[in-house]
């Protein structure tokens, strides 16, 4: 991928973030595993790190049909949970630190399982991580009434970025770090990833409020509940986005 002249000095030179895990319930599930890297401007990434752990818990064939690791393989060769928990966080708030942006697909998923895996490990977890860039918020709400799903596989084929081996973290990471360059280069984002990280915490929560009431109307979930929409941390066990398949 090559990027254009009109590619943001922010976005030439982001961190990109994924997590394959258990499940999708951000509370108790764990991470099996995941993937920090940094892009260039033309997408090409220039540093990286993955990590395999041991879940501590059995990994369900369902996830296993998803990313192909079985608790065999993760007992054998993977590292242990705190230890691969302790090194993700290093590496984004590094980053952070730095003031280079996190790319990442559903930031609200992978980021929250985190910060849950973090507090199980007696870690610190990442306080207000910003700036964090979502292409899936941002694909929202610059194209709102584009019908169909939008998995990171859909969206990226969209915006003609390649993605192969969906659902390997290191693939999936660096996917959607393109996928936010792409973006840039169509639609007319904020000046700063700052501003960017703002106007999607609003985005978010209205995404998920027009999300829930969908979901009532077609009586799949309850009156009473709703989705969180609290980005790019929330607390909830519910996925708004995995909820869908």
């Amino acid at each position: 991928m090559t990027s254009s002249p009109t590619l943001p000095d922010w976005l030439t030179r982001v961190g990109v973030f994924d997590l394959e895990t258990t499940g999708v319930d951000v509370t108790r599930d764990r991470i099996v595993t995941a993937h920090v890297g940094v892009l260039d401007r033309h997408g090409a990434e220039i540093a990286a790190r993955t990590w395999l752990a041991d879940p501590g818990i059995p990994i369900p064939a369902g996830a296993t049909a998803i990313h192909g690791i079985t608790s065999e393989r993760a007992h054998r060769d993977g590292a242990p949970a705190a230890q691969v928990v302790a090194g993700v966080v290093s590496a984004l708030r590094s980053l952070l630190d730095q003031g280079v942006p996190i790319v990442a697909y559903n930031a609200a998923y992978d980021l929250s399982l985190l910060a849950h895996e973090a507090r199980r490990h007696r870690i610190a977890p990442l306080e207000n991580p910003s700036p964090v860039i979502d292409p899936l918020i941002i694909d929202k709400a610059y194209d709102r009434y584009r019908p169909g799903k939008r998995t990171l596989e859909i969206v990226a084929a969209h915006y003609r970025v390649d993605l192969v081996g969906a659902h390997d973290a290191s693939a999936d990471a660096v996917a959607a770090g393109r996928v936010a360059q792409a973006l840039a280069q169509r639609f007319p984002l904020p000046e700063s990833a700052g501003e960017l990280h703002t106007r999607q915490i609003a985005w978010a929560r209205a995404q998920a409020a027009s999300l829930t009431d969908y979901f009532v109307r077609i009586g799949r979930i309850d009156p009473t509940e709703h989705l969180d929409g609290r980005w790019p941390v929330r607390e909830s066990e519910l996925d708004p986005t995995r909820v869908d398949g």
